[in-house]
């Protein structure tokens, strides 16, 4: 990385910025989950993480079984329209292959959790645990008087991640970011987070941020580094770049159920590759095309004179 640019591969994203016992966040609602990332953290074998996010997916499941993880921060836990993740569910029931503490939120409990660590506030209130039974299983969700008389209302503790990865469409060099889309709380847990690696599909000129600034959503100045790493959210998605693999969510299903057969696919596909892109020539081009997303694109807008 010279003093002008931030580019750095995943390889080095990971060794600099993921120690063991770290907090980390690798969000994305559906779509922008940078699997790039988890199977690099997973190749590198880190240990006791505390893994953060709203939905665990397939990605977590995933880390899980490969033993990074001492601990699961998390609102909703499931493979999105298929059922169980098996994984996780082997970590907390059965120790398997290594025990797993949780921490259970609802998703606006963390995205309160991620807006006031990006604000810097003590905490984030919320009426939606009134009624509850969430706060007999979690006690860091408290209860306060309203200072403007109206009773009591739930807030939960700011959350700030040592390190997370964010997926998007672009960046430029210096970490610029645009992204649209299905946004989930990309925002929200960068400006959290003390350090921020940006993964994503292309790398443009600064001038081509500068162009749509309202798209902007990462500035430069919060971003620690830039991962240029495409297809780097497979079996997630990318508006625009390719679409969600559900053939890989039904299969995860099964290759899940056990751990012997969990760990014979992460020695396939995670530890036997050396890095992303022998990941996709593993995955073959015809995978790749018929993940392909169509064209539908937004009309041009005038931002008047410029420069």
């Amino acid at each position: 990385m010279t003093a002008t640019s931030k580019l750095i591969t995943m390889r080095e994203a990971v060794e600099q910025y993921v120690e063991d016992g770290s907090t980390l966040a690798i969000e994305g609602f559906t779509a922008f989950i940078c699997f790039a990332a988890a199977h690099e953290i997973i190749r590198q074998r880190k240990r006791d993480l505390v893994l953060c996010r709203l939905t665990p997916d397939l990605i977590y499941d995933q880390m899980i079984a490969a033993g990074v993880a001492a601990k699961l921060v998390f609102s909703y836990l499931g493979n999105p329209g298929v059922g169980s993740l098996h994984c996780i569910r082997r970590a907390v029931e059965k120790g398997i292959p290594r025990p797993l503490e949780i921490e259970e939120y609802s998703h606006f409990g963390m995205v309160g959790r991620y807006t006031a660590g990006a604000a810097d506030l003590p905490f984030f209130p919320l009426r939606s645990y009134l009624g509850s039974d969430m706060p007999a299983a979690n006690d860091r969700i408290q209860f306060v008087d309203n200072p403007y008389g109206e009773g009591q209302i739930a807030v939960v503790p700011p959350l700030k991640p040592d390190i997370t990865f964010v997926h998007a469409q672009r960046a430029d060099i210096h970490g610029n970011t645009h992204l649209w889309g299905l946004l989930g709380t990309q925002k929200e847990v960068a400006f959290a987070s003390k350090k921020v690696v940006v993964v994503v599909e292309e790398i443009v000129d600064e001038d081509m941020i500068r162009r749509d600034p309202n798209r902007t959503l990462i500035p430069g100045l919060i971003v620690d580094a830039v991962v240029h790493e495409p297809y780097g959210a497979h079996p997630s998605y990318v508006q625009g770049y390719y679409d969600r693999d559900n053939d890989f969510y039904l299969k995860w299903d099964e290759w899940s159920r056990d751990q012997e057969t969990t760990e014979a696919w992460l020695e396939e596909w995670v530890y036997a590759l050396p890095d992303r892109a022998a990941y996709l020539d593993k995955l073959g081009r015809e995978t790749l095309e018929r993940l392909a997303p169509g064209r539908f694109e937004a009309d041009p807008i005038n931002y008047g004179r410029y420069g």
